[in-house]
Formats: structure tokens, sequence, C-alpha cells
């Protein structure tokens, strides 16, 4: 608890077998609450290595529903138990899980209620070895969704994130895609929503174990990420209407 505030962590995995006991090892449970793992269909034992670690709220999809239809269930679940404070990290260890506490602070003391671990602040990124041409895709990106959604963001890409619970329950995540695109889409549901986002400062690890998406995804995925400006900026203009935004 954090002034009678629970938290709770959601772990998206995925084929997270080799790095998901590292990833443990650092989250400071005497802030945590709750653990919560949704395993998406992985193929390598992930699941049952998640139940053999000890944590109580394990998931297990039957078929693979994606990246985003991975968070829908574990925001769904982590609401169902009565979370107050929601981080999520990826099991793949390449957010560091030592950022938490200062994450659950800044949405406890009720500064933000939104709290994102930001790559590129500072020079995290390529001194972690994040590939040049997503370094210069994630800028230029950011750049133009700045612009589209009338906002400031450092990056709107990382996948390291904390909510209140207020904000999982007054954007409607669950019409997202089930794809990367999602957290593209709930960053713009939250900022249509008017809610005030933190950033801090996130080192972060680029290794063979590490997930990470293709060439190919990454173009599929600014696409997504271009499109969802677009009506993130016909519906604050008043020239469109669209569901995620209801």
């Amino acid at each position: 608890m954090y002034h009678s505030k629970k938290v709770v962590v959601v772990l998206p995995a995925y084929n997270a077998v080799q790095t998901l006991k590292q990833t443990l090892a650092e989250i400071p449970m005497e802030l945590v609450d709750e653990l919560i793992l949704c395993d998406d269909a992985s193929r390598d034992g992930t699941f049952e290595l998640a139940r053999s670690l000890g944590i109580h709220h394990c998931i297990r999809h039957a078929e693979n529903k994606g990246y985003g239809g991975n968070q829908k269930t574990l925001y769904d679940k982590a609401l169902e138990i009565g979370a107050d404070i929601v981080i999520m990290l990826h099991p793949d260890y390449q957010y560091t899980p030592k950022l938490i506490p200062s994450m659950v602070n800044i949405i406890g003391e009720e500064l933000y209620p939104v709290v994102l671990g930001s790559r590129i602040l500072g020079k995290g990124a390529l001194v972690g070895g994040m590939p040049r041409y997503k370094y210069l895709f994630n800028r230029m990106l950011t750049l133009v969704e700045n612009w589209l959604v009338n906002y400031k963001l450092s990056e709107y890409h990382t996948g390291y994130r904390a909510f209140s619970r207020e904000v999982l329950e007054h954007i409607d995540y669950r019409s997202n895609s089930d794809d990367f695109v999602f957290d593209n889409e709930m960053l713009s549901q939250i900022i249509y929503r008017g809610y005030a986002i933190a950033e801090i400062s996130c080192p972060t690890r680029y290794f063979p174990e590490a997930s990470s998406i293709n060439f190919r995804r990454s173009v599929r995925y600014g696409l997504g990420v271009l499109r969802v400006g677009m009506m993130h900026f016909l519906q604050r203009k008043g020239l469109a209407r669209f569901r995620m935004y209801r």
C-alpha cells in the first residue's frame, strides 16, 4: 500500500522465460501489493515459470491476442482486484523495475495520474543500445504526434507506464487495437480526456533476450501511430468523431 492505495504491477508476457526471474527480483515487493502476469500463448514455459515463482494472479491466453490484447486482460484484472495504482512493466528486463517507487510516489501523492518511463530524456536510449534507426523513428514520430495532439512528451512509445485507477476507469481502452499501436491509442485517449502526464528518465537495455519488433513491424506501427495522431487532431478540432474518445 501507498497511503492506503493498492499498488499492482501488471506484466504482459510473451516468451519471457529467460528474463522473468531477473525482472521479478528487482520489483520492490515491500511497496507492491499484487503482481498480475498474462502469458499471451507463449511457447517457452513462461506461464509455468511464473506460477513456480509465486505470482498469484497468472493468466494464460489460449491463443495469442497481441500486445494490446494482453494489456486489456491485465487492466481488467487489476481493476477487478481493486488496484488504485497500476504499473505496466515488461518482463523482458528491458526497463528497470527500480523506478517503480518513483512512479508510485508521483501518482500516490496525486501529483500526476499518469507516469511514463521515458528512454529519450537524457541519453538512456542510445547508451542502452537502442538501434539508431529506431531512435530516429521515435524522434520523428514524437515530433509529429506532439503537433497533432497538441501536447508535449519526449516520447510516446515507451512500454513503461503507470496509471491511477481513475484513468483506467475513464478511458475506453477496451476499444483499442490488440496490436502494438494500443499504447499510442491509450495515450491519445488520456490526453484527449485532459489528464496530465509526468515523465521520468528511464535507462533501458537492448539485448538478444529483450523483446523487440523488427523493421517491418516498426513501419506498420509507425503508420498506425500517424493514423491515431490524425484521428486525435480531427476529433479535437470537431471535424470528426471516433468511438475511442467517447
